[in-house]
């Protein structure tokens, strides 16, 4: 009898595997890589049986991929995503750290062991960084090894109640099936600018994929939470000194939400805003059933807090590592290191595990296929 086999992936820049969890199963890893040992430990402790090598991507070689992968997933640091000039190698910094990903494709390739396709995954400053002159380095990376591309703009919120938006570079050596390029929403005012100011031997390789509309979202923040008696909350003081950060607008959307009654869930960032010439630390809720983008936490001012009214009384807390990694559409089995710090530090890197599961649904496996191989009955 014959038998479908798994899609074989490299995962770069691992982190704690939500590529990998978008995947599925119908999907295998053969190499997956990550610097950061929290996120290694992480990845292990959910996919113990599939081989992730910790370290710098520039440490990496080429035989320690094993075979021709159909898909190699890059979700590249994005604290500096400067690709033009970026090959600076091991002492380069995070910023040359695509550069330390694309060599391995370009030792692939010269070996005939090229992967078939390529995601590359970056927040939306990738698409006009220099002037465009950093996506344009990137196509013509791309297309000298011979791969045609093409991007979306995908906001997580259309699948989770976070607001995520992320860029999705799409490459491929293999012809696209006819429905898998043509109009569609992810095709952003911002994609289209990167791609108008693209050369036209670049515009050349382009492909506008098209991976159709998702489900509607019908989940907001609220129903994502930890139950009130299980959460540590901030004292009344806490509340009353974030209350006091926050402008009269949204000292105003507070004072609206608590006198409507009932609960409403609100999510808070502080950050700091520019006014009159000075800085100044400023905290902005939000009650639109979305939480504000995830991020790595470096301090307490950087944590996401969820400000709760209920029957007039307002309180406050942070997020909790469990509930980070529901917005991020992870299962509450999915394994996480025990301190909050730890957790949000794996989850506040990745990429939505649904956003990657409507891309492999609906443009990688259907562009890759399922190769078939015989086994004995």
């Amino acid at each position: 009898m014959s038998r479908a086999r798994s899609l074989i992936a490299y995962e770069f820049f691992a982190g704690g595997g939500m590529a990998r969890a978008g995947l599925g199963d119908g999907w295998s890893t053969a190499f997956a890589n990550d610097f950061d040992p929290v996120k290694a430990e992480t990845y292990r402790a959910n996919w113990p049986d599939e081989p992730l090598v910790q370290g710098d991507v520039w440490a990496a070689e080429a035989a320690q991929l094993p075979g021709q992968a159909d898909l190699a997933w890059a979700s590249s640091p994005c604290q500096d995503f400067s690709l033009a000039g970026g090959r600076a190698g091991l002492k380069g910094g995070r910023s040359s750290a695509f550069w330390g990903f694309w060599r391995l494709i370009e030792a692939l390739a010269a070996e005939g062991r090229a992967p078939r396709a390529l995601v590359i995954e970056n927040v939306p400053g990738l698409l006009s960084s220099h002037g465009g002159a950093d996506f344009a380095a990137l196509g013509q990376a791309l297309a000298k090894q011979g791969y045609r591309f093409g991007a979306l703009e995908i906001d997580a919120a259309a699948f989770l109640p976070q607001s995520r938006p992320r860029v999705f570079i799409l490459a491929t050596r293999e012809a696209a099936p006819p429905g898998l390029t043509g109009d569609s929403p992810f095709h952003t005012a911002a994609v289209r600018a990167a791609h108008a100011a693209l050369p036209a031997a670049l515009q050349a390789q382009w492909l506008w994929w098209s991976p159709g509309q998702p489900p509607r979202r019908n989940t907001e923040v609220a129903a994502l939470l930890e139950p009130d008696a299980d959460v540590a909350w901030h004292r009344p003081e806490q509340t009353k000194h974030l209350l006091s950060l926050m402008a009269p607008l949204h000292q105003a959307k507070v004072e609206q939400a608590r006198t409507a009654g009932g609960r409403q869930v609100g999510a808070v960032f502080r950050r700091t805003r520019l006014e009159h010439g000075k800085s100044q630390q400023r905290a902005e809720v939000r009650f639109d059933g979305l939480a504000g983008c995830l991020r790595t936490p470096r301090g307490g001012s950087s944590r996401q807090i969820l400000l709760i009214v209920d029957k007039g009384e307002v309180r406050t807390r942070l997020l909790s590592g469990r509930e980070g990694a529901r917005l991020m559409g992870l299962p509450d089995d999915y394994r996480l290191p025990k301190s909050a710090t730890g957790a949000l530090h794996v989850v506040g890197d990745g990429v939505a595990v649904p956003v990657v599961r409507f891309l492999a649904e609906r443009l990688l496996e259907p562009l890759l296929g399922s190769k078939r191989v015989l086994a004995a009955e």
